[in-house]
């Protein structure tokens, strides 16, 4: 045991002087926030079909995507999805081929030709990469989402509205919805042709069940309504969503520091009558040129930049490991998350209309668009400080009533709205991962972990008392839980149990044996724990087969806050932590976290450093002291 101890002091301190030399000069931690290779495809299609050539970054992203493929051909989202991505690998020939450095003839690209056709061409894509197929002229536009942009003018009363929808479904629909309604297409001399890779067309419609129709001609129903009411209906609507988009740019030109919804932003500004080197598209491009950042040696465009969500949990981690909130590293981490609370008001007031703003936002630039995880993960990191210097105790105040404010009424959190969770929307395409902001296990675990260990909140308060409830009832029945932001059922179950245990569910509580049971059930021969992303897909644990830093963390972590003593299980996974604290492979790139279901993963290259810290630290504090 001494000699363990030594060892988990050893790879604590290494970690910190990690994250401590790797702190940015503002205070912050710019880890990448990387999303494999889809933004870099998009990034090259964008300047090209626009003509703002940056030659020295199309190569780059070009030697990104070539070293991302597989031997079969295709990109995959992770390397143990199966076959390849259809969609993705469209995208990527296509970028490929766009970009100019890439020939037709080339073996990569007639092994990416061949997965295409065999898995149906270019009309078999889902529905953003038709979209961008129509917009740059390589396919006929075919509604690939069917819906009107009147739809967006549906009243509050009417059994579907566009507030219905979370906001990054709005972000991203809304600049879509117009382009798509003017059938834009941008098609410049030098584009290539994809024709060869067009097998048959089909409608768009029936790709959908008969449910998802059923709701298309509902909205349409309700779009007649509208029409007999008002004049100049769809005129109305697209200057709606015109001005929805200016009134969401942020101070870096981007659409809320979205990638995809910034891409369709400028090609809606076009459908509107914009020049291509009208000033907002050019400080658009810019703003998503500021997100790049360099992965082994290649440029990488993020879908969006985590430096909030990374410092807030690295001041919390490093203050959590000892080091304290007046060490110059330290202050320099909260001084720049104090700078970036928000004041604004934004899309959360439609459902939350009477609270002040409070909260946290993700990226370095957000400014109407806080979440939970990024406010509580804030507050933690200030607690301290704010605690010895009570002139900031108005920060806390209205971040903590914020967080409160945003509880659903079933007595879960989301991550950006309240009650969003219509569940009419799960019968349109991407309802849940893309439509859907509802009450989620990681969320509703991460804040009651928040206000357990960080607030004087009554543990018998009716919003604990709710919250405790619902995450009761959304157990599996085999004792894990599942999650919306994190690979999948080890997230959540770490979530849940951290949440529950945090405001005063014991350890014999049958939930949480029953989850500690389906961890130690789920733990590996060489004492580390590993999920595959397969997980989120089929909605059943799936493993990865190999042990990760990350999940190892968040498994541990959970029988850490369970037990007692020392147990086995947890032995076993001190000791992998330790021995394998090195880990530089696929294994440590596998992505941990997900932005929409099947489509959308996420590399966080902190998670490494950051959870197995708290992981150790909480260790030596409980079982060593």
């Amino acid at each position: 045991m001494i000699r363990m101890r030594k060892d988990v002091i050893r790879q604590r301190d290494k970690i910190i002087e990690r994250l401590l030399s790797d702190q940015s000069r503002n205070g912050s931690w710019e880890y990448p926030f990387e999303t494999g290779i889809l933004t870099d495809c998009y990034m090259i299609i964008l300047l090209r079909v626009l003509e703002k050539n940056d030659e020295s970054l199309i190569q780059s992203l070009v030697n990104r995507i070539l070293k991302e493929q597989y031997n079969d051909g295709t990109w995959k989202l992770y390397v143990d999805e199966g076959k390849g991505k259809l969609s993705l690998t469209i995208t990527a020939y296509y970028a490929l081929l766009f970009s100019g450095y890439v020939e037709k003839n080339s073996p990569n690209l007639i092994r990416a030709k061949e997965f295409i056709m065999i898995n149906g061409g270019l009309h078999k894509a889902n529905m953003f990469t038709l979209a961008l197929l129509s917009l740059t002229g390589q396919i006929e536009w075919d509604s690939p989402f069917p819906i009107p942009v009147e739809a967006v003018l549906l009243p509050e009363k009417f059994p579907i509205n566009f507030c219905d929808i979370s906001v990054f479904g709005r972000a991203n629909l809304a600049p879509l919805l117009i382009v798509a309604d003017y059938k834009l297409v941008v098609k410049p001399a030098n584009s290539p042709n994809l024709a060869d890779l067009i097998i048959r067309k089909t409608d768009g419609k029936n790709k959908f069940t008969d449910e998802t129709r059923s709701i298309f001609d509902f909205i349409e129903q309700g779009i007649e309504q509208i029409v007999e009411l008002k004049e100049d209906v769809h005129e109305k609507a697209l200057e709606y969503l015109e001005q929805y988009l200016y009134d969401h740019i942020e101070l870096d030109g981007t659409l809320y520091s979205y990638f995809s919804a910034t891409f369709y932003m400028i090609f809606a500004f076009i459908a509107r009558g914009k020049d291509k080197n009208d000033s907002k598209i050019i400080k658009a491009i810019d703003g998503l040129k500021s997100m790049i950042c360099t992965i082994n040696g290649d440029k990488h465009c993020q879908y969006t930049t985590a430096h909030v969500w990374n410092t807030a949990l690295i001041s919390s981690a490093l203050q959590f490991a000892g080091i304290p909130h007046t060490e110059v590293n330290i202050r320099q981490a909260n001084q720049y998350l104090l700078e970036r609370q928000h004041v604004k008001l934004g899309d959360w007031t439609v459902h939350n209309p009477h609270t002040y703003p409070g909260g946290w936002g993700f990226s370095n630039v957000n400014t109407i668009n806080p979440d939970i995880d990024d406010t509580i993960a804030s507050l933690r990191a200030l607690h301290q400080l704010i605690i010895e210097q009570p002139h900031y105790y108005n920060v806390w105040d209205r971040g903590i009533r914020w967080v409160l404010s945003m509880q659903n009424d079933d007595g879960g959190w989301a991550a950006f709205e309240k009650n969003v969770d219509n569940p009419l929307l799960n019968l349109l395409p991407y309802g849940e991962g893309l439509l859907l902001d509802a009450s989620s296990v990681d969320l509703t675990g991460r804040t009651l972990d928040f206000l357990g260990n960080y607030t004087s909140i009554d543990k018998d308060d009716q919003q604990i008392k709710k919250a405790i409830k619902w995450l009761v009832n959304h157990q599996e029945d085999d004792g894990s839980w599942n999650c919306r932001w994190g690979i999948y059922y080890i997230y959540g179950t770490w979530t849940a149990i951290i949440g529950l245990m945090a405001v005063g569910i014991r350890p014999n509580h049958p939930s949480i044996t029953r989850a500690k049971k389906w961890i130690e059930h789920t733990q590996n021969v060489d004492g580390g724990w590993g999920e595959s992303c397969n997980s989120d897909k089929i909605k059943k644990y799936i493993p990865l087969g190999v042990s990760t830093l990350t999940h190892t963390a968040w498994a541990l972590d959970s029988l850490i806050t369970i037990a007692d003593e020392v147990t086995p299980s947890i032995q076993k996974g001190i000791n992998f932590l330790i021995n394998h604290a090195d880990i530089k492979d696929w294994r440590s790139s596998y992505p941990k976290g997900q932005g929409m279901g099947g489509e959308f993963y996420i590399h966080y290259h902190s998670y490494d450093y950051i959870w197995p810290l708290f992981t150790l630290v909480k260790y030596l504090k409980k079982f060593n002291k």
